[in-house]
């Protein structure tokens, strides 16, 4: 859908990217988790993954690599990271042997509590208050759904 512009804004200024705000404002976001999770031994990517297990355990790989948005290719050497740090356990699942399943390990369940005040970290370092990143979220999920983002 278009919207009328006036004919003298140039719309392909920097200043003007909508993508260009996120993409930059994404690589503040993971600058500022970095330290936070280097003190727990993760990588961002390694995080989000933990963050599914630590909401449900006992995963397909298929099933984390939707709710990621990752392709196998990026999710594997990941896990295989994971698994070697002892926070994962991966298993072929006993009704489909093409399928992996991922489990925390003790260890894996015991981070969750080093990471217990991250997002409290991260909501202090944006200077922002719950309430709009909750709504800033919302909108960012429906832009990424209104783009085609969302496969269910």
């Amino acid at each position: 859908m278009k919207k009328n512009v006036p004919p003298e804004i140039d719309l392909l200024t920097l200043d003007k990217q909508f993508c260009f705000s996120l993409y930059s404002a994404s690589l503040a976001m993971t600058k500022t988790y970095k330290p936070l999770l280097e003190k727990i031994g993760l990588t961002y990517p390694q995080y989000l993954v933990m963050l599914v297990l630590w909401e449900q355990d006992d995963v397909l790989v298929k099933d984390i690599g939707e709710l990621l948005f990752l392709d196998s290719g990026t999710l594997t050497p990941l896990l295989k990271r994971l698994e070697a740090s002892g926070l994962i356990a991966r298993t072929r699942d006993q009704h489909d042997e093409r399928q992996v399943r991922i489990t925390l390990t003790a260890g894996g369940r015991k981070l969750k509590q080093s990471a217990k005040n991250i997002p409290m970290d991260i909501l202090c370092a944006s200077g922002q208050n719950a309430e709009s990143l909750t709504q800033l979220r919302s909108q960012l999920t429906q832009i990424r759904d209104d783009l085609g983002g969302n496969k269910s």
